[in-house]
């Protein structure tokens, strides 16, 4: 192949002497995610230097060059599978709550959670860009017992169809069905539990056609909540926007935690849902993910491809690097264009109107928006916020259960089907059936209709005490076990510490309100302020120093050995 022969570069500029950029040709093989089978066990081992992966308990690297680097059109699917995860949770059912009942004064903790996911998001990508390993396989090489704990605490989380059973009473009370003695909202949500189901079994490779859905309700969502946002005209509401902004610290009373805590969670995807953007990128192809393998659906798909135990890792030549630096660059624009400013515009569109036409409410969400708002509205108006709310709960659940079904047939088959002879496609589809089925059978049960909020409220909460653990791991796995090349830099790390430390704050916070209020423990009392906590509360807050140190101290001493092991020149070329 020819050198740089993409258009939308400048043939004049420096990197262009090297071969750094995708031809259009290679690029359109992103459309459908791209993969090139390798010679695995003929390519050379990285050795044990600063210079590649550190392998911790697991095997060698695989040396080969990064791929080429493809225009941002060629590689947009992965954030909008993430964004439709978080369409129907935090953006409109928690955030506009919190604002409906609170005000805006509370928006300044939405747009810093925004702010925060993105940059870990993007550092969930950085391990899968640089070696095509997952996440959970590099919480492996950290401690068998990582992958466990966050399957356990995913299914705790994501285990509960509370989108599904939303959505479903949505739509049902959008269709007149609410009180229909054999298609009620719960048979509606069952209905829609089998149609994700099989949705899956439309295409060989799985990834494809929930990118494809992903990408055309995800659209639908938006188109409707800004034709929705003209109708009802609560743009005056935009007004309190940059107040709301700047009202850092104000937080809602403590009865509103668990809640407030899974808004942040939620101010975006949240929880386990944010890990699966490893594994949405390494299906996509970037990086040196294009390496890996991807799961075919068994029943349907045609040759399978062999996911790598082991991972690849690049010869730090100059071109290498420059690709790197150019796929860092490009998977980071790719989700902020789509996940951050979807979430924006999407998401202060319902807290307008939250805002505007249910002030003040005690109702949940759900209630808010189909006994508070839509009264209140005209025929087109009520019309639309049926259709936003149902398609933006039920692209919520379809990229639940995805994550939910790809996260977890991961760490199985890494964790223990591997070594078992278990086939990872064949995991992934019996995972896929009986996480249908259990949602199936939990809306089977008699819930009241106003508890699909509740287990929404459980979920929320669960994902947002998960991310702490799992932002103080990934920060110490890319700063102590990558490569010196791909490492963060400096203002990486920092943010890293301050996302660490506003997880960590409201998990005190939370852990706290759940001893005292439902187990009776006042001794775990604490303060937003920290001061004037009880005994037991002050024991949290210290935990979360504790751990904030060990955190800092580890990734600033890697960084500064880091450092001491490359000459001036590799310096500057780190991604920052």
């Amino acid at each position: 192949m020819s050198k740089n022969t993409n258009d939308d570069h400048d043939a004049s500029s420096p990197e262009t002497e090297l071969d750094v950029f995708a031809s259009p040709e290679e690029g359109e093989q992103y459309g459908s995610s791209a993969y090139v089978p390798v010679a695995y066990d003929n390519l050379d081992t990285a050795p044990k230097t600063d210079e590649y992966p550190d392998t911790g308990t697991g095997g060698r690297y695989r040396i080969l060059d990064m791929p080429r680097v493809p225009k941002l059109s060629h590689i947009v699917g992965p954030s909008a599978i993430m964004l439709g995860a978080s369409l129907g949770s935090g953006e409109t059912l928690f955030w506009p709550l919190l604002i409906a009942e609170n005000g805006w004064n509370l928006y300044w903790a939405f747009w810093i959670g925004i702010l925060a996911q993105f940059v870990l998001n993007t550092e969930i990508q950085r391990w899968t860009l640089a070696t095509g390993e997952s996440i959970f396989r590099s919480f492996g090489r950290v401690n068998r017992f990582w992958p466990w704990f966050f399957l356990f605490a995913g299914f705790v989380s994501l285990g509960w169809p509370g989108w599904a059973a939303s959505a479903a009473r949505v739509g049902a009370a959008g269709l007149g069905l609410s009180d229909h003695p054999v298609m009620d909202w719960r048979a509606f949500g069952i209905l829609l539990m089998v149609l994700i189901w099989v949705t899956y079994q439309l295409t060989p490779l799985m990834y494809n056609i929930v990118e494809r859905f992903q990408l055309v309700l995800v659209s639908l969502s938006t188109v409707s909540a800004i034709a929705l946002f003209v109708v009802v005209g609560s743009v005056d509401q935009l007004a309190n926007v940059p107040a709301g902004a700047a009202s850092i610290g104000t937080l809602p009373p403590g009865s509103e935690v668990a809640v407030f805590l899974g808004g942040l969670a939620y101010a975006g995807a949240g929880g386990y849902l944010n890990l699966s953007q490893s594994l949405w990128v390494r299906e996509k192809g970037y990086g040196m993910g294009r390496y890996q393998g991807r799961i075919k659906n068994p029943l349907i798909g045609d040759d399978p491809e062999h996911v790598q135990r082991d991972g690849f890792a690049f010869r730090p030549t100059e071109e290498n690097i420059e690709r790197w630096k150019r796929w860092w660059a490009v998977a980071r624009l790719e989700h902020f264009l789509t996940f951050v400013v979807g979430l924006f515009v999407v998401a202060t569109i319902m807290m307008s109107i939250a805002a505007e036409y249910a002030a003040g409410t005690k109702a949940n969400a759900v209630a808010m928006w189909l006994v508070d708002i839509v009264p209140s509205l005209g025929t087109t108006g009520g019309v639309l916020v049926y259709f936003v709310l149902f398609l933006s709960l039920f692209t919520t659940e379809y990229a639940i259960v995805e994550s939910f079904v790809r996260n977890s047939a991961d760490i199985v088959y890494e964790s223990y089907g591997r070594a078992a002879g278990w086939s990872l496609p064949q995991i992934f589809w019996g995972l896929l059936t009986i996480f249908t089925a259990w949602g199936i059978l939990i809306l089977s049960l008699p819930i009241a209709p106003q508890k699909p909020f509740g287990l929404l409220v459980l979920a929320g909460a669960m994902s947002g005490i998960m991310m702490w653990p799992y932002t103080v791991l990934i920060q110490i796995i890319n700063v102590k076990r990558m490569s010196k090349h791909t490492i963060p830099g400096w203002p990486r790390v920092v943010a890293m510490w301050l996302v660490a430390a506003f997880f960590g704050y409201f998990t005190v916070v939370l852990a706290s309100t759940t001893l005292t209020r439902d187990f009776g423990l006042s001794a775990f009392q604490t303060s937003y302020y920290v001061v004037d906590s009880a005994l037991g509360g002050y024991l949290l807050w210290a935990l979360l120093a504790v751990v904030q140190a060990y955190t800092m101290a580890t990734t600033a001493r890697s960084k500064f050995r880091m450092a001491d092991a490359m000459d001036t020149g590799e310096a500057s070329k780190q991604s920052s």
